[in-house]
């Protein structure tokens, strides 16, 4: 794997490694998911129906997956998987239940009421990729904040396989995250029959989860017909690191995010030369092992690095200008870097807390900002499934109290109508 030192690289070489663009310029997606957009918003469940032919299932013949299957689904998975299942849900829960706000009313200003309602959205539709296996967690990740937020409604699209089913994992969690429908599909169809509606798929209000390219740019043109809870990019970790950290654990951290996918980003910053070479040689070392050894060193070979800084110091300002994904920080005194920490979507402190530890079972989502967006975006959370609506109630006196002031501002921009509305109340 490449390694970069920052005393005598080119700000360009280091760039290349640390700016990485959220969506590539591609026509070809574009066009592509422009099209299938189109065409499910046109014809509904046959469109759908023919994308899931042609993608995943050859023989589909229907779309919603029977609450029966789901059920069986259930049945088959083993004993510990459903404890490990209901475990993360359980904690999922736990975590994002201190999230949720109350509506409030002030009625301190004599003859005024303000206040904020808060309610949830009233149906969601969560993408459950399918990838090169199942993602139950995925699905527990995006649906328990939600029904922890009072959604109504929440439906899960994931792509079956070839025979139609979903794999009995996915079922599995469906049914012990209290999903009220699952449908078989996968790709920017979901996301058409989800922003849009089919005969089939209820319109939802929002669409969450992550994707391939395909589904992240549906959902990128779909904004403002549905919501959405962020663009996810490929998955990603940077590893702060000082000359304590085992090598051993940096470099199984590294592959646990490099096998995700060929696109996905593994980064070790450390002022350890030392460490560096030790990451390396142990990198090398483990991947043999690994079932998707050829995807890990595709990743790390085309995204991934170690860079060495000068000091502790220079490694948090690179942290902070990756804003990854997932932050592990794994040096002797991780809560010392804590407040300086600006931009992540999930920091992971000390030597014990892995990422594989936040993306299954402590509690957070692992639905996060990717490249870079953890500047100005936050992980999947309540929030995202809460809307606001302002009360505003004034008397008659409060209204005399604060004309003027309406009055001017209104008149300075040119709005005569607006003035004039309160200007008629006074006259009354």
């Amino acid at each position: 794997m490449r390694t970069l030192d920052t005393r005598t690289c080119t700000p360009e070489e280091l760039a290349a490694i640390l700016d990485k663009p959220l969506l590539q310029e591609n026509p070809k997606v574009e066009k592509t998911v422009r099209g299938i957009l189109a065409d499910v918003r046109k014809r509904g469940d046959e469109a759908v129906l023919e994308y899931t032919r042609r993608f995943d299932w050859p023989d589909a013949d229907s779309i919603e997956v029977p609450r029966e299957a789901l059920q069986e689904g259930h049945a088959q998975v083993s004993k510990s998987l459903l404890l490990a299942i209901r475990k993360s849900k359980q904690n999922i829960e736990r975590f994002h239940r201190k999230q949720i706000r109350e509506s409030w009313l002030d009625t301190e200003q004599p003859g005024r009421m303000l206040g904020q309602i808060i309610r949830p959205v009233e149906r969601v539709g969560a993408l459950v990729p399918g990838f090169l296996g199942p993602l139950p967690s995925s699905l527990l990740m995006t649906v328990v904040p939600a029904k922890v937020a009072g959604v109504e409604e929440v439906f899960v699209c994931t792509p079956p396989r070839k025979d139609g089913s979903i794999h009995p994992a996915t079922a599995a969690a469906a049914i012990e995250a209290g999903v009220d429908r699952v449908f078989r599909i996968g790709g920017a169809q979901a996301v058409a029959a989800l922003a849009f509606g089919t005969a089939t798929v209820p319109r939802v209000d929002k669409i969450v989860g992550p994707g391939s390219v395909y589904v992240t740019m549906a959902k990128r043109f779909v904004y403002g017909q549905v919501g959405i809870e962020m663009l996810a990019g490929p998955s990603e970790v940077l590893v702060l690191a000082d000359d304590t950290a085992d090598p051993r654990h940096v470099a199984a951290d590294m592959l646990s995010q490099a096998e995700h996918d060929p696109d996905a980003r593994a980064l070790l910053v450390t002022p350890s030369q030392k460490l560096a070479d030790d990451v390396n040689a142990e990198i090398e070392r483990q991947i043999t092992s690994l079932s998707r050894e050829e995807i890990a060193r595709k990743s790390l070979d085309d995204n991934g690095a170690i860079v060495i800084v000068s000091d502790m110091d220079e490694a948090v300002e690179i942290a902070n200008r990756v804003a990854p994904e997932h932050l592990e920080v794994s040096v002797a005194e991780p809560l010392v870097l804590l407040p300086r920490l600006k931009n992540a979507g999930a920091i992971l402190l000390g030597d014990n807390t892995t990422e594989p530890i936040g993306d299954y079972i402590a509690g957070p989502s692992h639905v996060l900002p990717t490249s870079g967006t953890a500047r100005f975006s936050s992980p999947l959370n309540v929030d995202d499934f809460l809307k606001k609506s302002s009360v505003v109630m004034y008397s008659k006196e409060a209204l005399l109290a604060d004309a003027a002031a309406t009055i001017e501002l209104a008149e300075t921009e040119g709005l005569d109508a607006h003035a004039n509305a309160v200007r008629i109340r006074l006259e009354a």
